[in-house]
């Protein structure tokens, strides 16, 4: 996907149309399954669409990556949500909030929690814009059976923003280099440096294992 949009940029203009006509839906999709399935560098590809449509002689290419991305992102997470909380309400438990639990690690999860009892649903607009915070802010919010409807309210303005967040970085690669290709590998690479931040901050501050002295 992020091959492609870099190539299409690089196309006249009179081919947009179609490109346009398979990048949205393919665009849409992947950020869909990337909230579904947190595997996909759903960020990325919104910063490499944002950079493609910088390039093009369309002036609304940009918000409609914009639309595209929010509204895909908000779907995505409003399905997850939805399957979560209908196991978490069952006898026989969630499978979908067992596999979300396993991906949050139990310090992180902690924190969530508490800062949900204290903020409310106004921490769903920060874990959308935090590296690796959807996940343990969506668990907390199934462990304490937040109601769908109040969690849409909050998931609203989190896509919003961070669609919003990723399409700025798109922006900048594109208004920095003349090649269509050479802002999407800035854009690319800055994606995946935010998204790697905070596990390097918490590799710097584990403390260091103690070496066993002599006798020991």
């Amino acid at each position: 996907m992020i091959g492609f949009l870099a190539a299409a940029a690089s196309h006249p203009p009179s081919s947009q149309g179609a490109q346009q006509a398979f990048g949205y839906p393919t665009l849409f999709l992947l950020v869909v399954l990337g909230s579904l399935v947190p595997v996909v560098p759903t960020g990325a590809l919104v910063s490499s669409a944002a950079v493609v449509a910088f390039h093009q002689t369309e002036p609304v290419a940009l918000a409609v990556v914009f639309g595209v991305a929010s509204l895909a992102a908000f779907l995505g997470d409003v399905a997850l949500y939805w399957l979560g909380l209908r196991g978490v309400r069952s006898r026989g438990g969630s499978r979908v909030l067992h596999r979300l639990h396993d991906k949050v690690e139990d310090h992180a999860l902690e924190r969530t929690q508490r800062q949900l009892d204290e903020h409310g649903a106004a921490v769903l607009v920060l874990s959308r814009l935090i590296p690796a915070g959807r996940l343990p802010v969506m668990v907390a919010c199934l462990l304490a059976e937040m109601p769908l409807r109040r969690f849409v309210k909050g998931d609203v303005v989190a896509c919003l923003a961070w669609a919003a967040s990723y399409q700025l970085i798109g922006i900048l690669g594109g208004s920095l280099f003349p090649e269509p290709w050479q802002g999407v590998a800035l854009a690319v690479a800055l994606t995946f440096t935010i998204a790697a931040g905070p596990t390097a901050v918490r590799r710097l501050r584990r403390p260091p294992l103690e070496t066993p002295g002599p006798g020991h």
